[in-house]
């Protein structure tokens, strides 16, 4: 994220009309700004990946016909991601009224304190900036959330004060009206009491709050964005129908369709303490994408973009460990490494409840098929014959956890005046030793799986043999 830019150096009322400005509602802010990025060849969009052909032309569309938005998809799809980027899309600095509760335009006074202060300075109202990040509110829907929370309340401190109830002044506003000119985005909105639910009908359609008897007719200027997981898995609750109905665009999410997305996102979003090859990135992104196709898997909860995250985290941190035990130079993580991704991950799945039990055995399984897949990808037209035939004339080659790099290669069988260990790591383009030994026990994972040499595991040591 760049640094803020220096606010515009106007502070009165009378100077901002001087400079020109022109007050915009928020919705025409967000599709001029939309439309000028398009026209300029922009990406309005950063660090989203598999959604460009699907759900980004509908949000634009949305957008620009002024309406809000509820996204529907499962866990780790990128939702929140994607409602957070609508941040971009506002101007970068926006003039309030200085002191204003609601953040409220200098032109456009709304509440009753703003309105007398316009009234009583006039030109010589005292003005500030606001940047973007300040308009853009965000609520994580719990069933305690309340109705203050959103909408406010009573304030009996103002009223201690000694203002009476029925004046507007001790009214507590809430988040929604606390966001006025700007975006309120709310998580897993199903998760909302439908009381709660039903005192959003009138901001979101009428554009007023009723509390507690008080109708104050006050013209927020708010776009409401809110996520959802689809009805069908969500049994905690439901967005009931007349709220469902005053959004005027809803957008189903979806899990990345290209491997390339999948590793993209891993790749952005990952926090690696070591060097983690690319080709093992792949097998993580191989490996989700086999467990959402899997029978075996609850496919209404999902598998998560963030279960392949925390595996390629979680063998980043094996090779540094690694390393940093054995006395390594460069951590480097290799396919050994995943059996410790499989141990720690497999609570993050939801298995169909006839798998009670094989839940290991499912996973084992979709890992190894991932990895033969990128083997075949990665090694397609390579002849590893000679590999295979010095092992078939008894050479073993151990590695594990806690085997170092050098001593694998050290290890690895002479193939006399054979090239065929450096076309293995060209293939891979590995350069060190960590690199190097990845690459190999890699073609030699990829040849156990294919049933041409064996493998015994015991304990944190593997032979291939």
């Amino acid at each position: 994220m760049t640094a803020p830019s220096t606010p515009p150096q106007i502070s009165r009322v009378g100077e901002l009309r001087a400079s020109g400005h022109v007050q915009k509602r928020l919705r025409q802010e967000i599709r001029d700004n939309l439309l000028a990025m398009l026209r300029e060849g922009r990406d309005p969009w950063p660090g989203l990946h598999g959604f460009a052909d699907t759900v980004i032309p509908q949000l634009e569309r949305a957008l620009i016909a002024g309406h809000d938005v509820v996204l529907l998809g499962e866990r780790g799809q990128g939702k929140t991601r994607l409602l957070r980027t609508m941040v971009g899309l506002l101007d970068e600095w926006t003039p309030v009224i200085s002191g204003s509760e609601l953040g409220e335009h200098p032109y456009e006074p709304i509440t009753v304190t703003s309105q007398q202060a316009a009234a009583t300075y006039g030109d010589d109202l005292r003005v500030s900036w606001r940047h973007r990040d300040e308009r853009y509110a965000e609520k994580l829907a719990t069933p305690d959330t309340s109705v203050a929370d959103l909408i406010g309340d009573v304030d009996p401190m103002k009223v201690a004060e000694g203002r009476s109830l029925g004046d507007p002044e001790t009214i507590h506003f809430g988040l929604i009206p606390r966001s006025h000119r700007g975006i309120v985005a709310i998580n897993e909105l199903p998760d909302l009491a439908e009381r709660i639910q039903v005192a959003m009908l009138n901001v979101m359609e009428e554009r007023d709050i009723q509390i507690r008897g008080y109708v104050l007719r006050l013209p927020l200027d708010v776009l409401v964005v809110a996520s959802a997981n689809p009805e069908d898995y969500t049994n905690r609750g439901r967005i009931i129908t007349p709220l469902k109905d005053r959004f005027g665009a809803e957008i189903r999410t979806h899990y990345p369709v290209e491997l390339d997305d999948e590793v993209a996102v891993i790749r952005q979003e990952a926090d690696l303490v070591a060097d983690v090859p690319d080709y093992l990135v792949e097998i993580l992104a191989r490996f989700s994408r086999a467990l959402r196709q899997s029978s075996s898997v609850d496919q209404r909860s999902g598998v998560s973009a963030r279960f392949s995250i925390a595996g390629a985290e979680t063998v980043a941190a094996a090779a540094l460990h690694r390393a940093t035990s054995q006395g390594e130079d460069e951590p480097v993580a290799r396919v050994v490494d995943l059996e410790t991704a499989v141990d720690v991950l497999g609570g993050k799945i939801e298995f169909e409840s006839g798998e009670e039990g094989r839940e290991a055995e499912v996973l084992t399984h979709l890992l190894r098929t991932a990895t033969a897949e990128t083997v075949r990808q990665r090694f397609r037209g390579l002849d590893l014959g000679l590999l295979v035939q010095a092992i078939e004339d008894g050479a073993m080659v151990a590695t594990g956890e806690q085997v170092t790099a050098r001593d694998f290669l050290t290890g690895l069988p002479v193939l006399g005046e054979s090239e065929l260990y450096d076309d293995v790591c060209e293939r891979i383009g590995a350069t060190n030793d960590g690199q190097r030994a990845g690459a190999i026990e890699l073609a030699l994972e990829g040849l156990y799986l294919a049933r041409r040499i064996g493998k015994d595991v015991d304990g944190a040591e593997t032979v291939y043999g």
